[in-house]
């Protein structure tokens, strides 16, 4: 029992839903399953609920039992490692590679997402010039055709924002002003990214707020970026998910979900929201800031 409550369970979901999908597009049923790797039918279920560890020698059976490609198989395998880690840590370059990312699919879910951001744009509200410029400076010697297609993922993301079904999560942004006054070269394309931010928080799900640099210095000083979600309930009851606090660094990012390291970052996005302007005030100093510097 121990080992069900160990560790974080993102992963755990994360790779039920996987061979769940996997299963499915095999055309293989739950009994089928079960008899196939000479186990139970809760125990199949149980794994594609996310709610036991997964050796990796029955991921990999699955795999072979639903036929998966060789690529697949290592995802399935990466994350099966993953689920039986006491706290783990999700490395892009590893494994599961950067495009399979944890992160895209708890944000496609969400219902609820909160940003605080102290260095950069968030991807969500970045325009394509923008962002090519920061894929530029972190993939100097990548080809120019493999930066764009990571542009495009991550355009391709801000459809959340918009979408009609499911219903488009609320988005609850506290950009530090330091990040507003870090221009990137192009200063027109700098101006444009402003008023970018002004056009998607006239949406009736986003929210924005600037941080003043006078407000001195919250207590996310110590947390850096970080990104609060929250999911949908299940029939009225507690989420299918618990909230999720993600964190980002140059060589990967780490899930946390249990309640008391969730609660310091709830904590931490009370100060923020404390200290924040007003959603009004802080458009006035985006439009000030694009009028001072690049018109």
């Amino acid at each position: 029992m121990a080992d069900e409550t160990s560790g974080s369970t993102v992963p755990r979901r994360q790779l039920g839903r996987l061979l769940t999908q996997l299963r499915e597009d095999a055309s293989v049923t739950l009994d089928a399953a079960a008899e196939a790797l000479d186990c139970s039918r809760q125990k199949v279920w149980r794994i594609e609920k996310g709610l036991v560890p997964v050796r990796v020698v029955d991921a990999r059976a699955m795999c072979v039992l639903y036929r998966v490609t060789d690529a697949m198989g290592e995802i399935v395998a990466g994350l099966a490692k993953e689920t039986r880690a006491r706290g783990w840590w999700h490395s892009y370059g590893d494994v599961v590679p950067s495009w399979f990312s944890l992160y895209v699919g708890l944000e496609s879910s969400a219902t609820l997402i909160r940003r605080y951001e102290s260095e950069l744009i968030p991807g969500l509200l970045q325009t394509r010039e923008y962002a090519s410029e920061l894929f530029r400076r972190k993939n100097p010697t990548m080809r120019a055709e493999d930066r764009e297609k990571l542009v495009e993922v991550r355009l391709q993301r801000q459809g959340i924002l918009v979408r009609r079904l499911p219903t488009a999560p609320t988005l609850r942004v506290v950009l530090s002003e330091a990040v507003l006054r870090r221009t990137i070269p192009d200063r027109r394309a700098m101006a444009q990214q402003l008023r970018h931010l002004l056009d998607v928080a006239v949406l009736p799900n986003v929210s924005l707020r600037v941080l003043p640099l006078a407000a001195g210095p919250p207590l996310a000083s110590e947390t850096g970026t970080f990104v609060l979600l929250d999911f949908p309930q299940a029939f009225g009851r507690a989420s299918t998910e618990p909230t999720t606090v993600y964190l980002e660094n140059i060589t990967g990012a780490l899930y946390l979900d249990k309640p008391a390291e969730v609660a310091a970052f709830e904590h931490v996005w009370s100060d923020l929201e404390a200290l924040a302007s007003a959603e009004a005030e802080s458009e006035k100093m985006i439009t000030s800031i694009i009028e001072e510097h690049h018109d």
